[in-house]
């Protein structure tokens, strides 16, 4: 018979505080005895409570000083704003717990990904605590580490639309930990692992993977979790075809090597089936006629014989083959294990590609995996958050993507700027592959400030909130007001009168923003509606809990 030896141990202390208490009450009576009593009902309170899974230290850190008495507001850098069409992105330079908690104010319950490669906690500066690198010495690197996840990922978790899936990056060092911290956040059920084979020998120029004992570190995991599994599909991936053998060319395709498939079922075969539209007859060049059951209908079989996809063997006289690629790649359902998509080596030469450095950035990630991951859980129409955006290849990969497949994916970035890494690095990538690949894709460089609240009424500070509410609108509708005659914003019934007066500005606008507590006359409301403009108003949540 098995026994629960904390059950055990909390029966011992919860015994002995009744002893304490039965001595008090024996006790003459005054207000240290009172004071006593209250707090060892605190403590049967706490010793008594249900421990069951993940426990850890919570720490407090430095950002959470700040927080408590000041609240967050965005800036433009207008100067590094990017204008190229397409859709417009976010990033967002500061401590991510406060941008974490801007996008709960503009995308609770909105983004369909969020896609994370967060410190890995080796010992090793990779993970700064509170301005502190945590070494592995530090007995409490594990719980600080959690700590710090666990406020992050509950306001990740808040921004999750129903659908929505956050992609967790990770090695061995805290896989364990974030494991637990991600089933009691999302529950058991909508937590999910994949592999990442980081290294590749048939690849990579420098395979020299680190040694674990008696084998090779060669992979990195990946957690994956959803906001309701049962609400998710997953989408097939884009990669190349494993061939057991090299292909040949007897054609001489300009597309290199192929091989050739069925593309229709023999017949008689128990699945032919006279009467679809997949059923017909194909003609070969040597006029030898086939009819059956094809796997697709007979103009897309035109489509791909005249995109020379549809081999005739023997001769033109046998049965049509489709035409695979050894170079091209196919849409497959995403494996568990991750290969081909990628490694460490050839992340750090795509970083060589864009800045002329390899070492730029310590630990990027492949465009390929990311944009895989994005292209299976999103829509082309998605929004994709990172708030370890380091390198910025989630925003790279968003941009590829929505090149490739017609898409319409947003994304927000989010990042410090310890030693210029969003400047330097995650702009400056960003901006050099829009003009290089010539991306229709524009970008918003915002920064994180704080505006100190406490001890002051909301009337005190809310003409300084107000100042920053434009940047708020431009995140959550993915708009730009800065010389945009066709967007306006207006925020006093003042700015609504200059507004009006304006004549240029009122005749080109389509859609305008207003404050919520701008009153507009009858005059002014006919105005509007007579140019058609469409009215927004803007929502008092983005600062209303400050409000009392």
């Amino acid at each position: 018979m098995s026994t629960n030896v904390s059950k055990q141990k909390r029966e011992d202390l919860l015994t002995k505080i009744k002893a304490i208490r039965t001595y008090i009450a024996t006790a003459p009576q005054d207000e240290n005895t009172a004071n006593l009593l209250a707090y060892l009902s605190e403590l049967e309170k706490d010793v008594g409570a249900k421990k069951y899974g993940l426990v850890f230290e919570e720490h407090r850190e430095e950002i959470d000083e700040v927080l408590s008495t000041h609240t967050p507001v965005l800036t433009e850098d207008g100067s590094l704003f990017i204008d190229n069409g397409g859709q417009m992105n976010f990033l967002i330079e500061g401590d991510n717990l406060a941008s974490l908690q801007l996008l709960t104010k503009t995308h609770k319950g909105k983004i369909d990904l969020i896609c994370i490669d967060p410190p890995y906690n080796r010992g090793k500066k990779d993970f700064k605590y509170d301005d502190n690198y945590i070494e592995l010495s530090d007995t409490f690197r594990h719980s600080k580490w959690l700590s710090f996840m666990d406020k992050r990922l509950r306001l990740m978790y808040s921004l999750l639309s129903p659908s929505g899936v956050i992609i967790i990056n990770i090695d061995e060092h805290e896989l364990a930990a974030l494991s637990s911290l991600c089933q009691a956040i999302f529950t058991d059920d909508n937590v999910d692992y994949m592999i990442w084979q980081k290294t590749d020998s048939k690849v990579d120029r420098n395979t020299n993977a680190k040694i674990i004992h008696r084998f090779k570190s060669v992979h990195e995991n990946i957690v994956v979790c959803y906001k309701n599994k049962a609400n998710t599909f997953f989408n097939k991936m884009m990669r190349l075809p494993e061939w057991k053998n090299k292909q040949s060319n007897p054609d001489n395709d300009p597309r290199g090597p192929w091989s050739s498939g069925i593309i229709s079922f023999e017949e008689g075969h128990k699945n032919e089936d006279k009467n679809s539209p997949n059923y017909y007859t194909i003609t070969t060049p040597s006029g030898k006629q086939y009819t059956r059951h094809w796997f697709v209908d007979k103009e897309e079989f035109t489509r791909l014989q005249k995109d020379n996809r549809i081999a005739f063997p023997k001769g033109g006289d046998g049965v049509p083959r489709l035409k695979t690629f050894e170079n091209e790649e196919k849409e497959y359902y995403m494996d568990s294990i991750l290969r081909g998509v990628g490694t460490s080596s050839s992340a750090k030469d795509e970083l060589f590609d864009i800045f002329g450095d390899r070492d730029i950035f310590d630990t990027p990630k492949p465009i390929k995996l990311i944009q895989e991951l994005i292209r299976v859980s999103t829509a082309k129409t998605s929004i994709i958050l990172d708030v370890f955006a380091g390198s910025g290849t989630t925003g790279h990969a968003v941009m590829k993507l929505n090149a490739e497949d017609g898409g319409n994916r947003r994304f927000i970035l989010c990042t410090n700027n310890e030693n210029n890494i969003c400047r330097e690095v995650t702009y400056e990538r960003i901006k050099r592959v829009i003009d290089k690949e010539g991306y229709a894709a524009s970008l918003k460089y915002f920064k994180v400030d704080y505006i100190p609240v406490s001890e002051r009424m909301y009337y005190e500070y809310a003409d300084e909130l107000l100042a920053h509410i434009r940047e708020l609108v431009e995140l959550e509708n993915g708009i730009n007001f800065t010389g945009n005659a066709e967007v306006g914003i207006v925020l006093t019934d003042d700015e609504l009168v200059e507004f009006i007066e304006n004549g240029e500005n009122f005749v080109k606008c389509n859609n305008l923003y207003v404050g919520h507590d701008v009153l507009m006359d009858a005059e002014q409301v006919q105005l509007l509606k007579d140019r058609k403009i469409s009215i927004h108003v803007i929502p008092d949540y983005y600062y209303k809990e400050l409000e009392g």
